[in-house]
């Protein structure tokens, strides 16, 4: 695997990104482990998840991937080997009206709620980006 410098962080990150959006929705919380498993050990050490995930958005599934991830991380203790990367929902009533109540904004208030939510949901202190 080929890792490139993230800007000019010192963060390492593979050149292939496992994206995440799938978990608890399409695949299963099974699939998802034999993914982040088979992505692992393939050398990718940079995973991307959302707030929002999993797709398409829905009040019954809002935050079940990043859940799914944290349950892994939790199993596996690989925390430190891993890129970690999430977003936090936009602006978005007519489309995810379930997240802070159809209220998430850019700004002090949304992004700590939302950062503090996925951390738990990660089971982790940190994300990377």
């Amino acid at each position: 695997m080929q890792f490139n410098t993230l800007g000019n962080s010192n963060l390492k990150v593979s050149q292939i990104c496992l994206g995440t959006m799938t978990y608890g929705e399409q695949n299963t919380q099974q699939e998802a482990f034999e993914q982040l498993d088979y992505a692992v050990s393939q050398g990718i050490n940079f995973i991307d998840t959302a707030e929002l995930y999993a797709i398409p958005p829905k009040a019954e599934t809002y935050g079940a991937t990043e859940a799914i991830i944290g349950n892994w991380l939790a199993k596996r203790g690989r925390r430190d080997d891993l890129v970690l990367a999430s977003k936090i929902a936009g602006p978005g009533a007519d489309w995810v009206g379930h997240i802070r109540q159809g209220k998430s904004r850019f700004d002090d208030k949304n992004i700590s709620e939302a950062l503090d939510n996925s951390l738990q949901r990660l089971q982790t202190e940190y994300l990377d980006l």
